[in-house]
């Protein structure tokens, strides 16, 4: 007989002094894993007493058989990829997962250091190699079938939020949907519309890939997955009405300096009316495109006159409502009427007033800043003579 045969002889013979071990070992290794990962203790009893505990004996009995010179195939490994499988399912990590393997690695080596007598050393060394090969398989092996059911749940999972997604974009049933995939829908959303900043540099595969980008920057910005839907031109992102009020840091998550985009926003006032705001937000998107506006994020105050004297039915109200900081200021608006009505001259404008060139200038700055548009610049100029008329005419 080699010497490679006596120590595998040798290492049989260990092993099979563990064999009768294999229930109290796998008690051992339950105590060690509830010790040592505070996961498993809050787990169901029948699924830490019978499931865990029998996978333990099994792994145990296995590696013990393999010592003792049963060889191990694929098919022997398919209990561990059926429990890594089911530990995905139920939402434990995988470093925890991995994590019992290596604790009963350890409460196995522990038995066959005990079990080992004098003399046997080189058959203990022999034992340690095979029980890393062994564990390198099985980590493998559960490794590869945890990450692919991930993989399926996290597919499934995003199937199910773009077609909550497209039932709130068409205006389907909604709610009977988000209910059926369990999906919670919010009170109302904010809307926004991606495009490429650069009409040149779109095409499906950008759109998706700017699409996929930006919803992984904004995961977790409001507690629930962003909901995503790609189209023609681009595609559109629904958040939570509550999004609104952290535009500049909802901003900053959308907007990439290396993907330039720009993007229109609008806020539904419910569920129902998420269509009509997903049009609003792709018109405001369109224009900023259109005009060669910079990356940005765009609500529809940023474009109001392009939005307005492009045809928009939905945008009257909001032109008229723009001097509505105006009204406690009657001779502000008075000013700014009288402007508008001698050719922007301002010496005309306060001879008209019988006031000051200064006053006129000076009234003119405050509803700048009131307004947030400044009359004295073409686009401002315009935006305030069609909201002046918006208002005569009701």
């Amino acid at each position: 007989m080699s010497a490679d045969e006596e120590v595998r002889r040798v290492a049989a013979r260990i092993a099979a002094r563990c064999e009768g071990q294999v229930n109290r070992l796998a008690r051992d290794l339950a105590e060690r894993r509830f010790a040592v990962l505070p996961e498993y203790s809050g787990l169901p009893e029948d699924m830490r007493d019978l499931e865990i505990a029998g996978t333990a004996r099994y792994a145990l009995r296995q590696f013990l058989h393999n010592a003792m010179g049963v060889p191990v195939g694929e098919e022997d490994l398919a209990l561990f990829r059926e429990r890594a499988a089911q530990r995905a399912e139920e939402g434990i990590d995988l470093a925890t997962l991995l994590g019992t393997y290596h604790i009963g690695a350890e409460a196995v080596w522990d038995a066959l250091c005990a079990a080992a007598r004098p003399g046997e050393e080189e058959a203990l060394r022999w034992l340690a190699r095979v029980q890393l090969r062994g564990l390198g398989r099985v980590v493998a092996a559960v490794t590869a079938a945890y990450q692919a059911e991930q993989a399926a749940i996290l597919a499934e999972r995003r199937e199910a939020l773009r077609e909550v997604a497209r039932a709130l974009l068409t205006g389907e049933s909604a709610h009977a949907t988000a209910a059926r995939l369990g999906v919670p829908l919010a009170p109302a959303y904010l809307v926004l519309n991606l495009r490429q900043a650069d009409v040149a540099a779109g095409g499906a595969v950008a759109d998706r890939r700017a699409l996929r980008r930006v919803r992984a920057r904004l995961d977790g910005f409001t507690g629930d997955p962003p909901l995503t839907l790609p189209d023609a031109d681009g595609g559109h992102v629904l958040l939570p009405a509550a999004a609104a009020d952290r535009m500049e840091e909802l901003t900053r998550l959308v907007l990439s300096p290396a993907e330039p985009l720009v993007v229109g926003a609008a806020r539904s006032r419910g569920v129902a009316d998420v269509p009509a705001a997903a049009g609003q937000a792709a018109r405001i998107a369109h224009i900023a495109q259109a005009t060669g506006r910079p990356p940005g994020l765009y609500e529809m105050g940023d474009v109001l006159l392009d939005y307005h004297l492009s045809g928009a039915a939905d945008s009257g109200r909001t032109v008229a409502a723009l001097l509505d900081p105006l009204d406690g200021s009657p001779e502000l608006l008075a000013t700014l009427r009288a402007f508008l009505d001698n050719d922007a001259d301002r010496r005309r404008t306060a001879r008209a007033l019988a006031v000051h060139p200064n006053t006129v200038d000076n009234r003119l700055a405050r509803a700048a800043r009131l307004l947030g548009v400044d009359p004295r610049t073409t686009r401002g100029m315009l935006l305030c003579a069609a909201a002046l008329t918006l208002r005569q005419l009701g």
